[in-house]
């Protein structure tokens, strides 16, 4: 009796420290995941999606100044995503409207090849219109989430930044699985948030405004959820 009796304390106690655990790693986990900021509140946001047409919308060279290749992008209204056919070079879709402080909140998804690697894309915000500003969130098949690029300085030099060095968990799930991101700018500050969290900053940003945007570098991709919110 004795020895079933010990049994049954020791079983307890594992148990009791199971859950125990089980409820602390839970914790854990939900307290390293944030709401988007869409999720959070949303009102306030304007849904800027193309149209059909694609008014408004106008594609960039990358670099800038070299020649666009064919077409590549469409918008497939009922299923309400943008689409990048990846067969059409190396490019930027830009919106036409400049923002300023504002939240730029996108999902994207890469559409999976067997055998394929490399799924390379970004993500645009307080772009000049030509291209030769740009602050892009790096998203590729299961890595990225940082920011670099080109940003203007006091003296009207550009300075390429990058966050690599900084991002120990770019937070993006393989080719195949949707994805949602938000840049926030907000004065010189820009933050990246991926799936959850926030995977790095700069605190330099020169152009206090300009447009947000989507890349389009090989790989077919889809875009929903499109919108944006100003800050004030």
């Amino acid at each position: 009796m004795i020895t079933k009796h010990c049994t049954a304390i020791r079983g307890f106690v594992r148990w009791s420290l199971a859950g125990l655990l089980l409820t602390l790693t839970g914790g854990m986990a939900a307290a390293d995941t944030t709401p988007s900021a869409l999720e959070a509140d949303a009102s306030g946001w304007v849904d800027i999606m193309p149209s059909a047409a694609m008014k408004d919308w106008s594609r960039v060279p990358v670099p800038p100044g070299a020649p666009l290749g064919k077409e590549q992008w469409r918008v497939d209204e009922p299923g309400k995503v943008l689409v990048c056919e990846g067969d059409g070079g190396h490019d930027m879709l830009l919106c036409g409207r400049e923002f300023g402080d504002a939240v730029f909140h996108i999902e994207f998804r890469y559409t999976k090849v067997e055998g394929k690697t490399g799924y390379n894309s970004g993500i645009y915000a307080r772009n000049s219109k030509d291209g030769g500003i740009w602050h892009q969130a790096q998203v590729g098949d299961g890595n990225g989430g940082y920011l670099f690029g080109e940003t203007p300085q006091a003296d009207g030099q550009k300075k390429f930044f990058t966050t690599t060095g900084e991002v120990k968990d770019g937070r993006v799930k393989p080719a195949g699985e949707w994805n949602t991101v938000e840049i926030t700018a907000r004065g010189s500050v820009m933050t990246l948030w991926v799936n959850g969290a926030v995977t790095c900053e700069i605190k330099n940003c020169g152009n206090p405004k300009g447009l947000v945007g989507v890349e389009g570098e090989g790989y077919r991709i889809e875009f929903r959820n499109l919108k944006v919110r100003e800050l004030r």
